[in-house]
């Protein structure tokens, strides 16, 4: 082809090339583009090399390989012949959904739009009655799992009082309402007492425990980027922790590693931790307890990680709450978790489970200001004016804060202390009498020592048991990885123990008399599938349709 350019245009391009600053250019151009070639061979070896370092090579090749696997399923799923399949069952699934959750009751009066004319308040009160009396889980004879953390019906009345006398009140205009400012503020400093915070430590309400987990992660990312200029921030955490930090990294872009768990223990393996940490890593995690099975993760352990690798730690006692600080005082065993440990530099607490305050409740405590502070919301160029907030929230109804307030302060320490030994010696008397009755087909998992007790089997479906209970009007937690189901003992649980154990006792002979190969209940179905299939993206749908559902009126 050369042969063919005029001589004219082959001098003009060979002038051009020998020009000293085309020369330049093109050496600048040419240096621009091995610095970019070699940035991302340098950002891919550091990940890869973090990879490796973390997880190891087998390791590395087992995501690998389930990765691959996930994918191939997906498209498999996705395939024409397969879709329509498995459309049609999620869509039979989702029939049998709304067919279960959503109320048809033709004595029941459904409000789709607004009435032109408002209803009087007898009608409303006899509306509300017949809602209240739907048919639901008994929960009052403490055959529910958690759920349900009820503080007796003095406090409730007193809870009510205080709701309504609080009912129009909004924290975010504390000079409007200065009452609540005071209550929230003693509510977050009798939390920091609770849990041992050293002079300078500070706390938030939230809404709950989500919320809670939510914003340690965020004041650990903002921390991180400030002080360090992390970018690709990452979050340690157990395998058993809470799924909110994992939707924390979903909110907040950060990458969540899942720490296997000690088999023996159901600890989080600590060597596995320090094996992960890196320059990105922003926080650690530790619970007490954690909520599949109610075991306290080694903190102390985690503590001198946090301290040597410099990097904050969050101990999430959101399940724990009015609990775990007395164990000691009730007279149970205990485990190092709170401020007492100097790596530990925030925990969530929620007011709303065994301190026995209204739904809504929920407080996160730091160490100190400073790392509060990583967690606001500070707006000063709105044209509304000059917008700041502590939390997620910007209006929030100071009629529960009340309501947390006088619960605490009606309970008081000693209150908070009968109330844990009675919830722990429930859960122990559950635990000792699957131990002594029902081993070996049921065994209970660890040694919790709080109000969670977990058990599994290895001679049948626990799933099956689970559903086999559930007829028995029993709602207990089903686990998976391992398959497991939990319950979580309230003051409500106290009472039915006995009757718990006894029909554990029976359940465990019907279902072992049936054998594996019996029909599956709507639990076994559920995990069953989710268990055995490497994409769970037809359990998502599943689960989105159960969203959905929600809002079908």
């Amino acid at each position: 082809m050369s042969s063919r350019v005029p001589v004219s245009l082959r001098e003009t391009f060979n002038t051009q090339r020998a020009n000293p600053r085309n020369q330049a250019l093109l050496f600048n151009i040419g240096v621009i583009r091995n610095i970019v070639f070699v940035y991302f061979i340098l950002r891919w070896s550091s990940k890869a090399a973090r990879q490796l370092r973390g997880y190891g090579i087998i390791g590395t090749i087992v995501i690998f390989y389930n990765y691959l696997r996930s994918t191939a399923y997906g498209i498999i799923l996705r395939a024409p012949g397969v879709k329509g399949k498995v459309k049609a069952q999620l869509d039979e699934a989702t029939a049998k959904l709304e067919e279960k959750m959503v109320v048809r009751d033709p004595n029941l009066v459904r409000h789709l739009a607004l009435p032109k004319n408002g209803i009087s308040a007898d009608k409303i009160r006899e509306e509300l009655a017949k809602l209240a009396d739907l048919k639901h889980t008994n929960w009052e004879s403490g055959q529910v799992s958690g759920a349900v953390y009820h503080g007796g019906k003095e406090l409730l009345d007193l809870q009510t009082d205080c709701m309504r006398l609080f009912s129009v009140s909004n924290p975010l205009h504390p000079d409007v309402f200065p009452g609540v400012r005071k209550m929230e503020a003693e509510v977050v400093a009798m939390v920091l007492s609770m849990f041992n915070a050293p002079p300078g430590g500070a706390g938030v309400t939230t809404s709950g425990g989500t919320e809670s987990i939510l914003m340690a992660c965020l004041s650990a990312r903002n921390k991180a980027y400030v002080e360090k200029g992390v970018t690709e921030p990452e979050i340690i955490i157990p395998k058993t922790a809470h799924a909110a930090f994992d939707k924390a990294g979903y909110y907040f872009k950060m990458k969540v590693h899942h720490v296997e768990i000690d088999p023996n223990t159901y600890k989080v393996d600590l060597k596995r931790v320090a094996k992960l940490i890196n320059y990105n890593t922003v926080l650690l995690v530790g619970s007490a307890p954690n909520f599949p099975h109610g075991i306290i993760d080694d903190i102390q352990g985690l503590s001198r990680l946090a301290l040597r690798k410099k990097i904050p730690l969050h101990v999430d006692a959101c399940l724990g709450s009015f609990i775990v600080p007395f164990l000691e005082k009730a007279g149970f065993k205990s485990e190092p978790f709170d401020f007492r440990l100097k790596g530990v530099t925030s925990i969530s607490c929620d007011t709303h489970k065994y301190g026995f305050a209204p739904k809504g409740n929920s407080t996160l405590i730091y160490r100190n200001s400073q790392l509060r502070a990583y967690q606001y919301y500070i707006n000063t160029h709105w044209t509304g004016g000059i917008y700041a907030s502590p939390n997620l929230s910007g209006s929030r109804p100071g009629s529960l804060i009340a309501g947390c307030y006088a619960s605490m302060i009606s309970m008081g320490e000693n209150g908070y202390i009968s109330s844990a030994h009675a919830i722990v010696s429930c859960a122990q008397r559950l635990a000792t009498g699957i131990t002594e009755n029902l081993s070996p087909d049921l065994f209970v998992m660890g040694e919790p020592l709080v109000s969670v007790v977990a058990f599994t089997s290895k001679t049948i479906d626990i799933y099956d048991l689970a559903d086999e209970l559930s007829k028995l009007g029993w709602h207990l937690n089903a686990l998976q990885d391992p398959p497991a189901v939990h319950m979580a003992c309230t003051t409500l649980t106290i009472k039915s123990v006995e009757t718990l154990l006894k029909d554990l006792g029976e359940v465990l002979v019907m279902v072992k008399a049936r054998g594996k190969g019996a029909a599956k209940g709507d639990t076994a179905a559920l995990y069953g599938v989710a268990g055995s299939v490497p994409n769970r993206s037809v359990v998502g749908s599943l689960a989105t349709a159960f969203i959905d559902t929600l809002f079908k009126a």
